[in-house]
């Protein structure tokens, strides 16, 4: 049957068809759809893992015990998983291990623009790139069958624009797998030096193997076209969304050398490809791998000297810096770096009733130092708050204000926390919690407890008490969790309560010893949360002071001089209503 498919739901059918049993994974854009979609099918186990370096162990442990797996994860989620990752292409698989990771060139949610097939050079693990829905769940079920006959994981590389575009798949039944039988292997499975040293020329062996394959494979093609066309023949070496790109630009005035494995390269086919055109561009996003490669096979090609090194590629994209090579003209039509229209900015913004503004506002108005993590509470770095000085990676605010105050803090010693979200902290906070109470720094780390996965889309996590499905599961106590952590000093407050936040906020940066805050309030966005009902303004009384506006609430704005609400968004958190110094605002009961 064919069906028009997300990328990533053609990714978890792919899962389906190619009898995968178990999967775990962090939710990370553009990666989270895969487990959401796969989870819809009662034949795999599927779950959210606090993190991603335990997501790729779970996943490794159910392959142990045969079962086809899957761990699915974000660019730099991989980073997190990689120190399981680099071992597992040592020990080589029972059931076929598949992990998915999705880069975001552009940066439409994430840190940093990293380009993960580094992971896989590096780590000597295969890694296949479709570049459309079709692809991709053809590629899942080739990537099993590459696992379980070469003894590998294989990565398989999404990225935005396949994740999150649709197009045309033809499904098929699940393929029923036997579960394999475990077998103790101390050689292969346990990973001392003494064995490691082994199974090494085994992966370089393995490598080599795969790369003879990537030879002849039909994941690898040419499209030639006529060289009689045009006076000049043309040949691009491209691979995942970006072949759709070329194909769109140039259609068949160009002839194609369309990588789907990514690593290991090939060289035969790549120098075949080269001796049969005039000219070769290698057209990849990001990092110029399929081109140092083609320059240490000794092929002269056109790569990042006319191509960016940053950013999304686009049909656009394309023609502006590759006409010039390929039809010997200056591209003369749209200009992808302007838009003819003035646009005014429109910077992202915590909802209105976002738990976390009236605790931003809080630490703004102290003017704290505060060391951030990543989420959407990233957004308090946004004006008017800007109330974050620091966002690095997953837990690093918690262990970036132990060694800001253990080396002093200069003239904000004493005015410094740190801000994580409750699935953040889950994820990779402990760790540095743990730091602050065993070597014993005056750290206040402050967790906002908005009781859900909130940047990704509303993934459960440990400390939610609902599984995947929604089902009841394991809750953990975060006041308990911290408390046994050796904190003698945790406390609870509403951020909704600017007073409590205020006193909560100042009692504990003047106590000389470690401290944690958890600010709870349900993410306002959760379809179980009952809100009051909006608030409005009296404007008899509003002196448009715009004590109002410090919040940044996007529910408030001025009109002819005076604040205004939409109740369209207003949820009657009553943050501004606190604010105001004239008692300008008050409740809207809502109509019968």
């Amino acid at each position: 049957m064919k069906e028009l498919m997300l990328g990533n739901k053609a990714f978890a059918r792919g899962l389906y068809e190619a009898g995968c049993s178990f999967v775990s994974s962090y939710p990370g854009t553009p990666s989270t759809e895969v487990t959401e979609e796969a989870v819809k099918y009662d034949e795999i186990y599927c779950e959210w893992a606090p993190n991603e370096k335990v997501a790729m162990e779970a996943a490794f442990g159910a392959s142990l015990a045969g079962v086809r797996s899957y761990c699915g994860m974000k660019h730099v989620g991989l980073n997190v998983a990689a120190d399981p990752l680099y071992t597992m292409s040592y020990t080589g698989v029972n059931g076929g291990v598949v992990i998915c990771v999705a880069d975001d060139a552009g940066m439409h949610s994430s840190q940093n623009e990293q380009d993960s097939r580094h992971h896989a050079i590096a780590s000597k693990v295969p890694m296949l790139e479709p570049s459309d829905s079709a692809e991709t769940l053809s590629f899942v079920k080739l990537a099993y069958d590459l696992s379980e006959e070469y003894d590998t994981p294989v990565i398989v590389k999404m990225c935005t624009r396949v994740a999150h575009s649709q197009s045309v798949v033809e499904t098929s039944e699940r393929a029923q797998i036997a579960k394999k039988p475990y077998e103790k292997n101390i050689p292969k499975n346990v990973m001392m030096p003494g064995n490691a040293i082994k199974r090494h020329p085994f992966v370089e062996e393995r490598t080599e193997k795969l790369r003879k394959l990537s030879e002849t494979a039909s994941f690898n093609r040419v499209e030639m076209r006529d060289a009689a066309t045009t006076g000049k023949h043309i040949g691009i070496i491209t691979c995942s969304t970006t072949y759709q790109y070329v194909r769109e630009a140039f259609g068949n005035t160009v002839s194609v050398l369309k990588l789907g494995m990514v690593n290991p390269l090939p060289v035969d086919l790549i120098k075949d490809f080269a001796s049969k055109v005039d000219t070769v561009i290698v057209a990849e996003e990001l990092d110029p791998i399929i081109e140092n490669h083609c320059r240490a096979l000794g092929i002269n090609v056109y790569g990042k000297d006319v191509l960016p090194i940053c950013g999304e590629f686009s049909q656009n994209l394309l023609k502006k810096y590759l006409s010039p090579i390929v039809t010997g003209e200056e591209y003369k039509g749209e200009d992808v770096s302007a838009i003819e229209d003035a646009i005014p900015n429109r910077p992202p913004v915590m909802c209105a009733g976002c738990p976390h503004r009236g605790l931003f506002y809080t630490l703004s108005k102290n003017k704290c130092t505060v060391l951030g993590d990543i989420g959407c509470y990233t957004l308090g770095a946004v004006a008017p708050l800007s109330a974050m000085d620091m966002t690095l990676c997953m837990g690093a605010s918690v262990s970036a204000i132990h060694g800001f105050n253990k080396a002093g803090g200069g003239e904000n010693e004493g005015k410094t926390v740190a801000v994580i979200g409750d699935s953040t902290f889950m994820h990779s906070g402990m760790t540095g919690l743990a730091n602050i109470a065993y070597n014993q720094s005056d750290s206040t780390v402050i967790i906002l407890d908005n009781s859900i996965t909130g940047m990704t889309g509303h993934q459960q996590n440990p400390t939610t008490g609902l599984n995947i499905k929604g089902d009841p599961a394991g809750k953990i106590d975060l006041e308990a969790l911290c408390r046994s952590m050796g904190f003698e000093r945790v406390r609870v407050v509403d951020p909704y309560d600017l007073k409590a936040c205020d006193d909560a906020i100042k009692e504990e940066l003047a106590v000389k010893a470690p401290s944690v805050i958890i600010s709870r309030r349900p993410c306002a966005l959760l379809k179980n949360v009952k809100h009051n009902p909006p608030l409005r303004v009296n404007r008899d009384k509003c002196v448009g002071c715009k004590s109002c506006m410090k919040i940044g609430c996007p529910a408030i704005s001025m009109k002819d001089g005076k604040a205004h609400i939409d109740n369209t968004l207003c949820v009657g958190c009553g943050i501004c209503e606190q604010l105001c110094p004239v008692g300008a605002f008050e409740s809207c009961q809502k109509e019968a």
